[in-house]
């Protein structure tokens, strides 16, 4: 018994010197790796890239756009298939689209030394164009219809778009972004509607290189020069070079065709902001160089002298109204002369202008039409540049009825006057020439321009409902009416295969647009 007592004890402690050599063996539990690190340096959302010191955030929104009697989303229905108020007219456009963007920061001894990118990608309904024989195509213009084609309402299918991607060191502004110009709330004073007249824009974007000052209390000044390519370039209208009349309007019309020459100078850009809890008040200035090519198709044609055009724009924010907690009007105010991009900003309507048609009452009249054309300059074969001068104003109040809920009105206007010589040019002398008449009621045609006047205004007026019923997730209700004034009167003809308008009689006449726009958007 002894003898098999001895065994059994022996073979325990066995047992547990075994299993205490394994334990020993067993690894211990690590203390838990932090793969991905908080920065709290800049705020909510950044965290540190691995490895590095260098601050990254993540965002963007998806959105959902479904807009009413328009073709664009959502620069408004004032020219091209939108205007035409036929079957070419959509009675519905739809886009979805993802916003991205990376936001990095880096704290250097010489301050932070910031870069930021922004992209879209967007699914966008586009349009159908008739052909002149029974057929029609879509999304006529391809996809790359214009320079923000991103934002354009003309653009078939998927696209990306690249808002903004610039670099910010030692108070220096590298790259591409909202112009300085351009009040903090660009061309959206209390509105989702792109197109409103009144002031900068540039919300996707303009490639800058900016200086900017802070002197404390709010108070900065910042200094640009910043690319006039396409965004600031409302045409050079050379009016020798005429359309044949089955395009003259709503293509290069009756002002001839823009005639840029290469690029030569940026724009110019001063702005005084004072921010503060108030409100803020905001000086803006722009020099931009209108530089054309040849009056003909060669060098031996000569060419017209630079003229250098201007902008002035003053914006005023009050916040604390007593109206409610968030409750803010947002103004501003701006006169341009040979800078007209500066106030009909480049989501105001199409290069080509306002060309809106509509019904009439004129005995022998087919329809009506209204056009409004706002270049920078025009010029004839052998004379110089004669600038064209704006002036425009914008605003919204905006009122929270609680946390949920919100609304706005808004409205904008802008006038715009041609000089005594641009007049003669375009309209003649004494009801005979110019090429007003040349192209849209030549000789034996039976129009007649008894009043030709190229002066128009544009008066937009709006209101736009907000509903958040959850943090970042919005549904918006945007109602925009457009009222063009244009000066001239008379019979012209105004033809345009794409949108099926057939050579006949068109009076001239005052025109309205109503559009609708809903959206769902969800920010990340």
């Amino acid at each position: 018994m002894k003898m098999v007592k001895s065994l059994i004890l022996g073979s325990a402690a066995a047992l547990v010197a075994v299993g205490g050599a394994q334990a020993a063996d067993l690894p211990v539990k690590a203390k838990a790796v932090e793969y991905v690190k908080v920065c709290s340096l800049y705020g909510p959302g950044f965290y540190y890239i691995p490895g590095t010191d260098t601050c990254i955030k993540l965002g963007g929104y998806l959105r959902v756009d479904v807009l009413a009697n328009t073709n664009s989303d959502n620069t408004g229905n004032t020219s091209g298939a939108g205007a035409a108020n036929n079957r070419f007219t959509n009675g519905y456009t739809w886009r979805s689209r993802e916003d991205l963007n990376i936001d990095t920061r880096t704290a250097t001894e010489y301050g932070v030394v910031r870069t930021f990118f922004d992209a879209t990608f967007s699914w966008t309904t586009d349009t159908y164009a008739g052909q002149g024989n029974g057929a029609t195509v879509y999304s006529p213009i391809g996809t790359a219809s214009a320079p923000n084609n991103a934002n354009s309402g003309g653009v078939a299918g998927g696209t990306v778009g690249v808002y903004y991607a610039f670099i910010q060191f030692a108070g220096f502004t590298m790259g591409k972004a909202v112009s300085q110009f351009s009040a903090p709330w660009a061309n959206y004073p209390g509105n989702n509607f792109d197109g409103l007249v009144g002031g900068g824009g540039t919300i996707t974007g303009v490639n800058q290189f900016t200086y900017t000052a802070q002197f404390g209390n709010g108070v900065s000044l910042s200094l640009s020069a910043q690319d006039q390519t396409a965004y600031y370039q409302a045409g050079v209208a050379n009016l020798g070079a005429l359309s044949p009349i089955g395009a003259a309007i709503g293509a290069t019309g009756p002002f001839g065709a823009s005639d840029y020459a290469g690029t030569i100078a940026p724009d110019f850009v001063a702005m005084l902001r004072v921010d503060q809890a108030w409100g803020l008040f905001q000086a803006s200035f722009a020099a931009h160089d209108n530089h054309a090519a040849y009056y003909g198709g060669t060098e031996l044609t000569g060419h017209p002298d630079d003229r250098w055009g201007w902008a002035g724009q003053l914006a005023l924010s009050i916040k604390n109204l007593p109206t409610g907690p968030g409750d803010t009007i947002n103004l501003q105010g701006v006169y341009t002369d040979g800078a007209t991009r500066y106030n009909i900003q480049d989501l105001a309507g199409s290069a080509g202008g306002n060309t809106i048609y509509g019904g009439t009452n004129l005995p022998g009249a087919y329809q009506s039409v209204g056009f409004g054309i706002a270049p920078d300059s025009v010029f004839a074969t052998g004379t110089q540049q004669q600038l064209v001068q704006t002036w425009g104003f914008r605003g919204a109040y905006v009122h929270n009825w609680n946390p949920y809920w919100n609304t706005s009105i808004y409205g904008a206007y802008a006038a715009v006057m041609y000089n005594d010589t641009a007049k003669v040019l375009i309209c003649g002398v004494g009801g005979v020439g110019g090429s007003l008449r040349s192209a849209l009621a030549p000789a034996g045609s039976g129009a007649a321009i008894t009043t030709c006047n190229p002066d128009y205004n544009i008066a937009q007026i709006g209101t736009q409902t907000q509903w958040t019923p959850v943090k970042n997730l919005t549904f918006t209700a945007d109602l925009t009416y457009t009222h063009l004034d244009q000066k001239a009167e008379g019979t012209v003809v105004a033809p345009s295969a794409p949108i099926g308008k057939p050579t006949a009689l068109y009076e001239l006449k005052d025109q309205n647009t109503l559009l609708l726009m809903l959206r769902a958007q969800r920010n990340w």
